[in-house]
């Protein structure tokens, strides 16, 4: 995969409850961290594809909830444990970060459930 994927333009649809916006950015989160645990997308390749400076911004500006900033700013942030640590301290960290991710995208679903 190499085209970015702009969340303005998927989630911007004016008829979207600001709930339905955030569940579906839960479920494109989910659906990256999963690439990434099976291999199909890299580190590097996340951030360029998803976890941007353009998505995050829209996440704060758009999304304008908590638990999803945090998610976008750990992901952005997925690149560096390679970049700073040896190979196999890098994998833990890079695990650590998808659990992390993974934990707060299921928060997430968990509250709206809850909620409804």
């Amino acid at each position: 995969m190499t085209n970015k994927i702009d969340l303005r333009i998927l989630l911007s649809n004016s008829d979207r409850m600001p709930e339905e916006k955030l569940t579906l950015f839960v479920w494109l989160n989910l659906g990256i961290i999963e690439s990434l645990t099976n291999g199909l997308l890299t580190a590097t390749q996340a951030v360029r594809i998803f976890f941007n400076a353009e998505n995050c911004l829209f996440v704060r500006q758009e999304i304008a909830e908590r638990n999803a900033d945090v998610i976008m700013s750990h992901g952005v942030q997925l690149a560096d444990p390679f970049d700073a640590l040896p190979s196999e301290e890098a994998q833990l960290e890079f695990q650590r970060e998808l659990a992390t991710i993974r934990a707060l995208c299921l928060n997430i679903l968990e509250e709206k459930r809850l909620a409804a």
